[in-house]
């Protein structure tokens, strides 16, 4: 016996940072300098908006994950580090931060506004990604609004230009009067709630009327024609007569439609300029004159009349005044309504016609859903998501956005030749740029617009692989090893990033896609700042170390479900990390036995043989790239198993010096440090270097032993178990001696038997 190299009797969470800080000296995760190919995770960008969510927390520290165990598996990872810097979300920070709207201050004090903000909550992402133990090439990191990335979205940008794939049109598209610029489907969520619906008469000429429910009444100005369905009896002797507007001095004829619903309201319909998608698509289908009301700040212009100036929320209530005190109201019931809102700022949507670029994206969803065959998803449920996605595009892409701290739209107008782009390869500032034409040679102003942030984010698979920049690297890496992400991000990340990459190289992005869940509170409600239930990772990693907030993320529930964490559970996680510890410190009190034994004991043998099992669990585990199984499996076995009953059983031999105990003992450790360092990174590092020197980290997963499983497992246990369980009803010490006798079937393991429990 020795000393053992862990001195201290409790894991110090405080060594996590002394680790971390020594792989970032020996720049452990370099960009792979090999010749074969290089398995790239194309990490989800973090958006620096303030304070990391535990979610993010978890979620990264998964995908961290996926990296460490593919090296062990033998795989040349590049993990590289990726900021999302473009957007509306950092711009509302800023306006919010300074009391100021973007529009009221110069366009380049604004943008520096918005970069010192970002560089600010920057450092508190790295902050915490380290705290973590993020195994990402922090030597190498790239950011969305770097010119550098910024010469790559343009470039494509104007590839896809050039291709005729990007035009300009002026359509009603889904428009945030808070945020003030166009957005995609895939921006808008859907928030239930309560609203009145509203049944107003359109009045004839004989001084009969036709009822209309409507939630939306502020848009009467705007209405071009009533619908009732075509089976309809009800309305049949309204059909091709003109009623009048309710407020407003204008007639408007009664069509058949089969859009119309005869079970919703009245079964009559107004169609209006614009109120949602039903009414985009039948304006262009009835071919009806467009009446555009709505102005973009969200108030009615002149088109509105008397209500012309009023917010959308205050000209519905007004109306319904007005209404009543002319008796065009029959009444009003409160329903409940799904009203589509901005994912960002949760203003409710309206619809602005304005010219927009669009990319296509239609032509493409046949060559999408081939695509996404060609890939691997882990869930395989979660691929569902992105086709249910790909089968409700209906229109192209709007892609440019009236904001500012984004990606300026590369091209330049001629009032003679109009948009023209320029060559790629350099970053345009087009905005406050002025370029000759190409055709005449007379300056032009560039576009004023930006991109869509996902125009940017979605080129992270091109541009880690080198894209434009190095053919060969590409080569190596093209097409991204794996894409990680959450589920909530598959309409716009996955969605686009494959759009984007198929148009560009007529190929898929990715080998593999991994979809996780969402982290929840204990009791499966969304963390809110509302409900009071947020957690942030930070003070949970100073006060229960990193290794515990990641175990706990890991074994809580199987890939693609939603996590439920709390303190309490991170707390529980952290009594395992303790016991590893204890059972590596016990381990180190012996020498190491390097040499296999020419003979194993038959406990040594079974031990070996069930954590064959065990191996071979985690292992295909991490290859789905789902650690609820290597974290369960490996915990279920080391504590119950290993610790409880094989350590116990071959504790007299180990102190007596017998080397197949020993030699099982460290062979033991040593598979499950590996096996539970891309979870536990910190603790399996630590117990590793001491005892067997080097990193856990570069070691390889461990395989099978050359022994059999054996049937007896169960068998052991349960004597074990009624033992101490005798012992502790007589009220007497483990250590005190006991009569007992061994069954017949486990004579193999008798010395041990009578040995760990005192047999007389």
């Amino acid at each position: 016996m020795r000393e053992s190299p862990l001195a201290d009797k409790r894991w110090k969470k405080s060594k996590e940072a002394e680790i971390f800080a020594s792989w970032l000296k020996e720049k452990s995760w370099a960009k792979p300098t090999v010749k074969n190919r290089i398995w790239v995770v194309d990490t989800p960008p973090p958006y620096p908006s303030g304070k990391i969510h535990i979610g993010s927390a978890i979620h990264y520290s998964q995908i961290d994950m996926i990296a460490r165990s593919w090296r062990m598996m033998g795989k040349p990872v590049w993990f590289p580090l990726g900021i999302d810097r473009n957007g509306l979300p950092i711009e509302s920070r800023v306006e919010k931060d300074h009391k100021i709207k973007a529009h009221q201050v110069e366009r380049e004090e604004f943008l520096e506004m918005c970069k010192k903000k970002l560089d600010e909550y920057e450092a508190y992402i790295i902050q915490t990604f380290q705290g973590l133990g993020i195994s990402m090439d922090w030597d190498a990191p790239y950011r969305t609004d770097s010119p550098e990335y910024r010469i790559i979205t343009q470039g494509t940008f104007i590839e896809l230009w050039n291709k005729g794939l990007i035009y300009e049109a002026k359509r009603p598209n889904n428009w945030c009067p808070g945020c003030r610029t166009t957005l995609a489907d895939a921006e808008i969520e859907y928030r239930s709630g309560k609203t009145k619906l509203n049944y107003i008469k359109f009045m004839l000429d004989d001084g009969t009327y036709i009822p209309i429910a409507t939630t939306r009444p502020e848009l009467l100005g705007a209405c071009d024609a009533i619908i009732v369905h075509p089976d309809d009896d009800r309305f049949k002797h309204f059909v091709g007569k003109k009623v009048k507007i309710p407020l407003y001095d204008r007639k408007v004829e009664v069509l058949t439609h089969p859009e119309a619903n005869p079970d919703f309201g009245t079964g009559a319909m107004m169609l209006c300029s614009y109120g949602d998608q039903t009414d985009v698509k039948l304006f262009n289908e009835l071919k009806l004159t467009e009446r555009l009301i709505l102005e973009p700040n969200g108030t009615l212009n002149d088109g509105g009349g008397k209500y012309a100036g009023m917010h959308t929320k205050k000209a519905r209530s007004q109306m319904i005044e007005d209404l009543e005190k002319n008796k065009l109201l029959e009444k009003s019931e409160e329903v409940e309504q799904q009203v589509p809102v901005c994912w960002r700022s949760k203003d409710d949507i309206e619809f602005v016609a304005l010219p927009e670029f669009y990319l296509k994206q239609q032509a493409f969803i046949k060559d999408l859903r081939k695509i996404s065959d060609e890939m691997e998803f882990h869930p395989q449920f979660m691929k569902q998501l992105l086709i249910d996605w790909m089968d409700r595009v209906s229109q192209d892409w709007p892609i440019s956005r009236r904001r500012f701290y984004g990606t300026p739209i590369p091209l330049f107008k001629c009032k003679e030749h109009g948009f023209w782009a320029p060559e790629s390869g350099k970053y345009y500032e087009s905005w406050k740029e002025e370029l000759p034409c190409p055709k005449c040679n007379k300056k032009c102003k560039g576009d004023h617009r930006v991109l869509d942030t996902w125009m940017d984010s979605s080129i992270s698979p091109l541009y880690i692989c080198g894209y434009k920049q190095d053919d060969a690297f590409f080569k190596q890496t093209f097409p991204s090893f794996v894409r990680p992400q959450g589920k909530d991000i598959v309409r716009t990340w996955l969605f686009y990033s494959l759009l984007r990459t198929f148009q560009l190289t007529k190929k898929r992005a990715f080998e593999h896609v991994w979809i996780s869940g969402h982290v929840v509170d204990e009791h499966g409600k969304k963390m809110s700042k509302s409900l009071g239930n947020i957690l942030y990772p930070m003070p949970m990693i100073e006060k229960y170390g990193a290794d515990a907030l990641r175990f706990q993320g890991a074994s809580e529930a199987k890939l693609g479900s939603d996590i439920r964490l709390s303190e309490e559970r991170v707390r529980g996680s952290g009594k395992f990390i303790q016991k590893i510890y204890n059972i590596a410190r016990f381990v180190g009190m012996f020498e190491v036995a390097t040499k296999k034994p020419a003979t194993l004991h038959n406990t040594d043998k079974w031990i070996l043989g069930e954590l064959n099992t065990v191996i071979k669990k985690a292992i295909t585990g991490y290859e789905d790239m789902d650690f609820f199984v290597p974290a369960n499996t490996v915990k279920n076995f080391t504590w119950e198993i290993f610790a409880a009953h094989y350590i116990e059983m071959a504790k007299t031999r180990a102190y007596a010096g017998d080397q197949s105990a020993l030699w099982t003992l460290n062979e033991a450790l040593k598979a499950i440090l590996k096996l539970l360092a891309p979870i536990t990174p910190f603790v399996t590092e630590y117990t590793w270097s001491k005892l067997y020197g080097g990193s856990v980290h570069t070691q390889v997963m461990p395989v099978a032993f050359d022994v059999q499983t054996t049937k007896d497992t169960q068998k052991l246990l349960a004597f074990n178990e009624k033992l101490w369980s005798i012992k502790q009803e007589k009220g007497i010490s483990l250590k005190d001696g006991i009569k007992a006798k061994i069954p017949g079937d486990l004579e193999a393991f008798a010395d041990d038997l009578a040995a760990m429990h005192h047999l007389e």
